[in-house]
């Protein structure tokens, strides 16, 4: 009996231990004695093993310098350690160096790591590319895990086209993108701009990948980012984030003043929905179109694209029965070439341009948060249920205000819009794309309900 019991005891011992050997495993990126299975490219910072830690040095006069894999990796979870000084620094992944592309230089996403009082570390930004695609200021509540001066853990998940990241397990971002299925993963020494910031350092430990048998996290209700035109994830779906264009017809929307959608003046082409070219008049074509929904508070989002010199907008609150000429009446998020429409230097202060509430409040535009004529950009409108709205363009937050404050009753009475009566306080409405007789397109027309 003894005997039975001694081999029994051996047995669930054994099964115990295979069951704890399941699972993904975790291989080693840094073997704690030198650089073998990295390479650098790009800028000449420095880059050592001191006491099993992969040290970076920044060098003034010195380009961003990235110390890369060998290896390419598509899907993975990617887990390490990091400690920095006061400087930006990143860890790039799923990033390319090709001739052809800005004579080699390291492009491709990248895990901010950013300890000024921005706090955007886990953002992930888009590395000589689009620039930022997940600024923390879709996520605040991350901004709060990034330790000063001590080790921050971090954990990257890419699987398929959604890419998540976490800062001392604390959820950051969420992004789904389909630009780059693969490359290799590097750590950053940014490069700094003055010579007193040389010799500082960012220290990496603990680095370490799955690449099989990979099991993500447990879905959390972050905002998603999600770049993947005219497409939602099952995460957004959760979240409550229906689209508002199906991509491929006319439902949903009409004519403004009218009971269909226009018959000329709009086309729906590859996935966009496109404002034809005209006069550069408004509504003289086939006129604006609106939801056949209204809307209280609400989170929309859209992609827009302007042809050279053009004009237009997205509206929202749209009521319709102000019975006027033109361009049905409502708050305006201005759609508009800054560079070349005249319209740019109309108004007060700005007040017309890119991203501005129109006429009413100039948008406060970051520069590398531009994108060129020709290129998409992303916009988001979000209207709180205590009036509170928020202007977003390409990731940055340019404009900020409340509906019904003693401000905004004094700029409505200084702009356009001072002959309606409680302009742009209606308590729902539709929300409205411009046409003002230039090539404009939309896509990825999406909205989540918040009240």
């Amino acid at each position: 009996m003894k005997m039975t019991a001694r081999l029994i005891s051996i047995f669930l011992i054994l099964i115990l231990n295979t069951g704890a050997q399941k699972g993904p495993a975790w291989v080693s990126l840094f073997n704690g004695k030198d650089l073998n299975g990295w390479k650098q490219l790009n800028g000449k910072a420095k880059f050592e093993v001191i006491g099993r830690e992969i040290v970076g040095t920044t060098v003034f006069g010195e380009p961003n310098s990235f110390l890369a894999t060998e290896a390419l990796y598509g899907d993975f979870i990617l887990e390490l350690e990091f400690m920095v000084d006061n400087i930006n620094s990143g860890i790039q992944f799923r990033s390319e160096s090709r001739p052809d592309y800005l004579d080699g230089a390291v492009h491709g996403y990248q895990l901010d790591i950013d300890p000024s009082d921005r706090a955007w570390t886990g953002g992930i930004y888009d590395e000589k590319r689009r620039l930022w695609l997940y600024p923390l200021e879709y996520n605040p509540a991350a901004k709060i895990a990034f330790k000063k001066s001590e080790w921050n853990k971090i954990r990257i998940e890419c699987i398929g086209n959604s890419m998540r990241t976490f800062l001392n397990q604390i959820p950051a971002a969420n992004l789904v993108d389909d630009r780059t299925a693969k490359g290799f993963i590097a750590l950053q020494v940014h490069a700094v701009n003055k010579p007193e910031d040389a010799g500082k350092q960012v220290r990496f430990r603990n680095i370490r990948v799955q690449t099989s048998d990979l099991v993500p996290s447990a879905p959390d209700q972050l905002f998603v980012a999600n770049m993947i035109p005219n497409t939602l994830t099952e995460q957004e779906k959760l979240n409550g984030v229906t689209l508002l264009w199906d991509a491929k017809t006319k439902q949903g929307w009409r004519g403004a003043y009218s009971d269909k959608f226009p018959e000329r003046g709009w086309e729906i082409v590859d996935g966009n929905l496109c404002v034809q070219e005209s006069d550069g008049a408004e509504s003289r074509n086939g006129g604006d179109i609106v939801t056949e929904q209204e809307f209280e508070a609400f989170d929309l989002q859209f992609e827009f694209k302007l042809s050279e010199g053009a004009n237009s907008g997205v509206k929202y609150f749209v009521t319709e029965k102000e019975g006027n000429t033109g361009s049905a009446i409502g708050l305006e998020y201005q759609i508009l070439d800054d560079d070349t429409h005249p319209d740019a230097k109309l108004g007060a202060a700005g007040n017309r341009t890119l991203g501005s509430l129109y006429d009413l409040i100039p948008s406060i535009k970051v520069k590398r948060g531009l994108h060129k004529i020709g290129e998409w950009n992303y916009g988001r409108i979000v209207v709180l249920p205590d009036n509170r709205v928020e202007h977003w363009l390409n990731g940055y937050k340019v404009v900020e205000y409340q509906r019904g404050t003693p401000v905004y009753q004094v700029l409505v009475a200084r702009s356009k819009y001072a002959q309606w009566e409680n302009f742009g306080m209606a308590p729902k409405g539709r929300i409205l794309l411009q046409d003002h007789g230039d090539a404009v397109s939309f896509r990825s027309i999406k909205i989540k309900r918040l009240k």
